[in-house]
């Protein structure tokens, strides 16, 4: 997808803490896009990287933003799109970091990039994100999204936790394990790929429930639609189990509390490099075999 020349005039810009590649490319990229007369939108991080004090929190600077520049990892990226909150602005997210799935910008292609997001000549990957609410009895005490993946895992050393699992109010199985993940198509790269979970391809209307070191060898990963609700009860003691989303946000559980997952009204759009395509990203990524 190539968005239509459209003019850019404020863009938003959020940079990975204690980082001194972003440090050093922060104060070049603000005085690069200022000449352009472009109006810049930054996080705290970012500014102090430059050296100014105009700063906004994260959550408020896409707002009437234009674009939004992520220098950082997909950790970085993941609380960028967050702070989006539905809004429909590009993501163009340059990988400071190691592995970096999502931001497959490389700090060499910056600005020849930059300069055809500016003109509004780009190619977008939409990414549909997770929906996810805590529910402890009649009481709604959160609701969140994430981009990748919303993770229960066992809040004490050596202990495994018990969690029912109910996919449209149909009886799955209790889960004897250090964890479960729910993970989005775009998670499943993150850490349901390390839990030994399949990698979904990004287009696809899928959802994915993956055991974290499971007592049963047989509790496989599983794939549903993402037009069911997965339900998650947790069926052991108060705290011993934690609710984490895209591994940032947190929440100790008690016992009997249901977390419901499914898929979000909201995407994010990441701006791609034209000539990457999703295998691209896994064969360098993953080490996979060439031609």
């Amino acid at each position: 997808m190539t968005s239509p020349n459209a003019s850019i005039e404020t863009v938003g810009l959020v940079s990975k803490p204690r980082s001194d590649l972003a440090a050093r490319i922060v104060p070049e990229m603000v005085a690069w896009l200022t000449e352009r007369g472009i109006h810049l939108r930054m996080d705290p991080e970012t500014a102090g990287y430059a050296g100014r004090d105009d700063f906004l929190s994260r959550e408020e600077v896409p707002q009437g933003a234009q674009l939004m520049i992520v220098l950082g990892g997909d950790g970085t990226l993941l609380s960028a799109a967050r702070a989006i909150g539905g809004r429909d602005i590009p993501l163009f997210a340059v990988n400071l970091g190691g592995l970096g799935f999502l931001t497959a910008i490389t700090v060499e292609e910056i600005y020849p990039q930059l300069e055809r997001a500016l003109k509004g000549v780009f190619r977008i990957s939409r990414r549909r994100m997770l929906h996810c609410e805590l529910w402890r009895g009649e009481d709604l005490l959160g609701a969140y999204e994430a981009l990748n993946d919303v993770v229960l895992t066992k809040a004490e050393i050596a202990r495994m936790i018990d969690l029912e699992v109910q996919v449209d109010q149909n009886f799955v199985c209790v889960y004897k394990a250090d964890g479960l993940i729910i993970a989005s198509p775009t998670g499943t790269t993150a850490y349901s790929l390390s839990a030994g979970g399949p990698i979904v391809y990004p287009t696809v209307a899928a959802l994915a429930i993956t055991p974290i070191c499971p007592h049963m060898l047989t509790n496989r990963p599983v794939i549903v639609s993402d037009e069911s609700v997965i339900h998650v009860i947790n069926r052991g003691d108060d705290a011993t189990t934690y609710l984490t989303i895209d591994g940032q946000l947190g929440e100790l559980l008690n016992c009997d509390d249901r977390v419901y997952c499914r898929r979000s009204e909201n995407c994010i759009s990441l701006i791609r490099p034209p000539d990457m395509q999703f295998f691209d990203v896994l064969r360098e990524k993953l080490k996979w075999g060439g031609r």
